[in-house]
């Protein structure tokens, strides 16, 4: 069978487009007149034509929350899943999306519920997305949890932003920094270096370890470059095992300067978020404590979930176990236990995620404001030793002289 690109119209003007898989044109066609569209053009896919860095495709959060609500307003309106899904899949701009959307059609076509068809994309839609559409789709809801599941998108996507904005100038100044620093010593300190050898006698210790810092940059540069991405390659490969990934997660909530408290805050945003949408889309409690679990991003919240879902099990509470989590502040606690006693959990889990979002709005704000000044202090000091143990050997020659 061959890939075929068409594009077509139905009976009130709407254009459609997309991909199918057929025998020939005009088994597309048939196809088409099928579901009653007007073909317009029908075309061979030709993909060894284009230039495809798969690599580096990713579906935006953007792009996923606009297709969800899409999707959530044509459900809504009477459309049938699979004429929706046509309609996504001809106006998707973005290329990963609109494949996934292609693959998730001919799933439903061939008689999988849409929950099952987005769950064999993974990298696309997250456990908590197929969650929430599965049990949309159990509660004949589906149109309701769509759009929850858009709007904790945007949360999460809000936060994501917010930390990164708050981060971006630190981050240029850093990385200016270090530029000037290596060319300092790479293309300054060679200058100096001559000079120093016309002199002769002995240079100052500070001056000595400037210039073999200058020596071995550029003189061994590939194996410090090499060095260090080997370094970078490892550290990513361990953060991520099964014994990494607990060490660093917990290093992480202990990180001086407030950096750990606003790590530790952004997780318990994010899985208050989380399980107050899977409790209110009406995901049973155990899948959604098991969901919560995998999607917090942090190892510590994990382990602490396997012990409130062992705890649901034999007819315990969830605020129970998390007392004795070293990351459950007594607040979330006491008000996850009023919660559970008045039956208004998922709200409960609501106000707590409002509120540590906006505790990490004002911690992003206070840790910028404290590392601007730590870091001109920073690159002050190391210009300033650069800059020092360069003259130090000429003050020594002019002593000489006088």
């Amino acid at each position: 069978m061959s890939t075929y690109v068409f594009k077509a119209m139905d009976l009130t003007g709407a254009k459609a487009g997309g991909e199918v898989e057929a025998e020939s044109k005009q088994a597309v066609s048939d196809q088409l007149k099928q579901r009653g569209l007007i073909v317009l053009e029908i075309a061979d896919k030709h993909s060894s034509r284009e230039l495809n860095f798969k690599f580096f495709e990713r579906v935006k959060a953007a792009d996923l929350t606009v297709m969800t609500r899409q999707l959530a307003t044509m459900v809504d309106s009477g459309m049938t899943i699979l004429r929706a899904l046509y309609v996504l899949e001809a106006q998707t701009e973005n290329e990963l999306l609109q494949r996934t959307i292609v693959d998730i059609r001919k799933d439903v076509e061939a008689g999988l519920p849409l929950s099952e068809a987005m769950a064999r994309h993974p990298k696309v839609f997250s456990p908590l997305f197929t969650a929430m559409t599965e049990a949309g789709e159990t509660g004949g809801v589906l149109d309701s949890a769509l759009l929850r599941v858009a709007d904790q998108l945007e949360k999460e996507d809000a936060l994501r932003r917010q930390v990164k904005a708050a981060m971006a100038y630190p981050s240029v100044v850093i990385g200016f920094s270090l530029v000037v620093v290596l060319a300092l010593v790479a293309f300054l300190i060679p200058v100096f270096i001559g000079v120093f050898d016309e002199f002769g006698g002995e240079l100052p210790a500070v001056t000595k370890i400037t210039v073999t810092a200058s020596n071995a940059l550029t003189g061994y540069w590939y194996i410090i470059f090499g060095v260090t991405a080997a370094l970078i390659v490892a550290f990513r490969k361990w953060k991520v095992s099964e014994t990494g990934r607990p060490q660093w997660d917990r290093f992480r909530l202990r990180i001086p300067m407030g950096i750990g408290t606003i790590v530790q805050k952004i997780a318990l945003a994010r899985w208050s978020r989380t399980l107050s949408a899977l409790m209110s889309a009406g995901v049973p409690l155990l899948l959604a404590l098991e969901i919560t679990g995998r999607t917090a991003g942090n190892a510590v919240i994990e382990e602490a979930m396997d012990a409130v879902i062992t705890s649901v099990r034999n007819g315990g509470t969830i605020s129970g176990p998390l007392k004795d989590s070293p990351v459950f502040p007594g607040m979330v606690t006491h008000m996850l236990g009023v919660g559970e006693e008045t039956g208004a959990l998922d709200t409960m889990l609501s106000k707590v995620a409002d509120f540590y979002e906006d505790q990490v709005e004002a911690a992003v704000k206070a840790l910028t404001s404290i590392l601007e000044p730590v870091m001109i202090v920073v690159v002050g000091s190391i210009v300033g030793f650069i800059v020092i143990s360069m003259y130090l050997p000429l003050f020594k020659v002019y002593d000489a002289i006088k």
